[in-house]
């Protein structure tokens, strides 16, 4: 399929799937042909839940070649691809698009946080799109940077036209109605906390990039849809069902959590890629109970 162009609805950061220490591409297929049915509009390869820093270039190749195979046809595939380096950046990015990648989720640089001002990344994003053969959606995700894409830089990098939308991890609500505010109207901008879907949607988010659709993507396609439609009611209702599972499989337990969770739903999880541990037994049993209490199980 083409390029994107925008961008709607609600999409999976996919968790990579290990066997005895190698990326399991057979169990990564069937993952992605079990989503197909769901309602999702695409994937992201390679977000925080993909494992992205424990993965070889040739892995992370293959890996974007087998869900682009194994998605339905109309599913974009977004691969993150934000280095340190803007040349890496764009290396890696372009190298993306040739495996399949119809877009590239670009982290911004933090291993010199203090030297990643507005001007230095202003200069980055640029750069990297002017380069990149795909369109670039920037990532915000200040609990693993430490640094903040900040709205005025934000709407500054909007106006070029392979930059194409944000997902911001933040959870702040205000910072989200900031970016809404004040960026173009073809840029998208999307929630990367499933505990604020709903609230992004009704300021007038596009959609979400979310953990908690890899094991509730029914649920977090519906909530979406509703809110379209209007039954706010209904969108409440299915939010607040969410919240104990999501905080289970994003800050209480984070990828371990996520793994166990697509295990205990019939799909595979497996174990985190060393040095990540996987969950204790004691974590297992309480995340089986929460995936019961949110009726998923």
């Amino acid at each position: 399929m083409d390029s994107l162009k925008s961008l709607n609805g609600i999409f999976p950061p996919i968790p990579t799937p290990f066997e005895n220490d190698a990326v399991a591409y057979h169990h990564l297929a069937a993952n992605v042909q079990k989503w197909n049915t769901t309602g999702l509009s695409g994937y992201v390869v390679f977000g925080s839940n993909g494992e992205y820093p424990y993965l070889s270039l040739e892995e992370k190749l293959n890996v974007i070649e087998t869900v682009r195979q194994a998605a339905n046809s109309d599913m974009p595939v977004i691969a993150g691809s934000g280095c340190e380096s803007t040349r890496e950046t764009i290396q890696l990015t372009n190298q993306c698009a040739k495996a399949g990648a119809q877009a590239a989720l670009v982290v911004t640089p933090h291993y010199y946080g203090g030297k990643m001002t507005d001007e230095a990344l202003f200069h980055h994003y640029n750069r990297v799109a002017d380069e990149a053969t795909i369109p670039i959606i920037l990532y915000n995700v200040t609990k693993f940077t430490h640094i903040n894409l900040a709205p005025k830089l934000a709407a500054e990098l909007s106006e070029h036209e392979n930059i194409i939308g944000i997902k911001d991890s933040s959870g702040n609500i205000s910072q989200l109605g900031q970016y809404l505010n004040l960026v173009l109207p073809s840029f998208s901008v999307l929630v990367g906390t499933a505990g604020a879907l709903k609230g992004a949607l009704d300021l007038g988010c596009e959609g979400g990039i979310l953990a908690l659709a890899n094991i509730a993507p029914k649920i977090c396609v519906d909530i979406y849809k509703l809110v379209l439609e209007g039954d706010h009611e209904a969108a409440v209702n299915l939010q607040l069902r969410m919240i104990p599972v999501n905080n289970a499989v994003t800050s209480d337990y984070g990828v371990a959590g996520l793994k166990k969770a697509l295990d205990l739903l019939g799909y595979f999880g497996g174990i985190p890629r060393s040095p990540l541990l996987p969950l204790a037994e004691t974590a297992s049993e309480k995340i089986k109970e929460i995936l019961q209490q949110s009726q998923l199980l």
